[in-house]
């Protein structure tokens, strides 16, 4: 694996990652992470993935190694995965994006159909009246006494680093499906990711309200190439019928996979690789018979 910094138009450089090698029979692979306000966690998937062809990663602006003040827009980030993408000299790729990846994903298609080989979305995006049932299930898996915690937390001002690190453990360990593990799971995440960049999650979130893709399936569905895949976990709390019900309006395969949360890879790592590995390779055959008739 190298790491690498790739400058922006304006000036700003990304911390990018790259793994695995290059096939000119196989399309790139870049793995888009959540947040928004996260920087990139997504090298435990690249590991599943990277002998297959070349993987690359990033943190997007104003996390981890791109620090970065200034407005965030959809507008801009889609634009900086665009310059990623011919900075890496590739003229089309395939996107596997986690959580709010697949909304920002899903911005990049719409924006830039012609660059993308296939699209991978991992536990995301989700559409319609799901926000109510991922708070009742998050809620039943906290006790009365973090759930007050929480809410205690939430409601200060500013956060010394150890609160910080309470309120996103008690904000992520619903996020797992297995309780006996979670709250490690969400207390090392919240170590390790940190510091969260909350004006870029505010920012991001406001803005991605203006670009809807409720209102849009349609336009999203017939940028999407062909062989578009969902991948999702059974227990995740944002509800899997949400993505069973966007699979069938985009017209993409879907697997929900048993025991698993909002992080698959973690849970279930031999059954989420399975499904991920199958899904790139059903989409590298698809890219493969499209250049094929060229």
């Amino acid at each position: 694996m190298t790491m690498r910094r790739v400058e922006m138009d304006d000036g700003v450089r990304l911390r990018t990652w790259q793994s695995g090698s290059a096939d000119v029979d196989k399309p790139p692979v870049v793995l888009v992470h959540g947040g928004p306000g996260l920087p990139d966690y997504l090298e435990p998937v690249s590991t599943l993935i990277d002998d297959m062809t070349q993987v690359h990663r990033y943190d997007q602006r104003g996390t981890g190694g791109s620090r970065w003040d200034g407005l965030h827009t959809v507008a801009r980030h889609v634009q900086d995965l665009g310059h990623l993408i011919d900075a890496w000299g590739h003229e089309r790729v395939v996107l596997v994006g986690h959580s709010y990846g697949t909304d920002l994903t899903s911005f990049f298609v719409r924006a830039h159909p012609g660059r993308v080989a296939g699209v991978v979305y991992l536990c995301g995006p989700f559409v319609g009246p799901w926000r109510d049932p991922t708070r009742t299930a998050e809620r039943a898996r906290r006790s009365d006494s973090q759930q007050a915690r929480l809410e205690q937390l939430d409601a200060l001002t500013s956060r010394t680093d150890e609160e910080e690190i309470e309120y996103l453990a008690l904000s992520w360990f619903t996020d797992h499906a297995d309780q006996d593990h979670a709250w490690e799971w969400a207390t090392a995440s919240a170590r390790r990711l940190r510091p969260i960049n909350w004006t870029m999650n505010a920012q991001l979130n406001a803005d991605k309200r203006t670009y809807p893709l409720d209102g849009d399936i349609g336009r999203l569905r017939a940028a999407l190439p062909a062989g578009s895949a969902i991948i999702g976990g059974a227990d995740d709390p944002r509800p899997a019928a949400s993505l069973r019900q966007l699979a069938v309006e985009l017209g993409c395969d879907v697997t929900i996979i048993p025991g698993a949360g909002h992080h698959p890879w973690m849970e279930r790592p031999e059954e989420f690789g399975a499904a991920l590995r199958g899904a790139l390779s059903r989409q590298v055959a698809w890219s493969a018979r499209r250049y094929r008739r060229r």
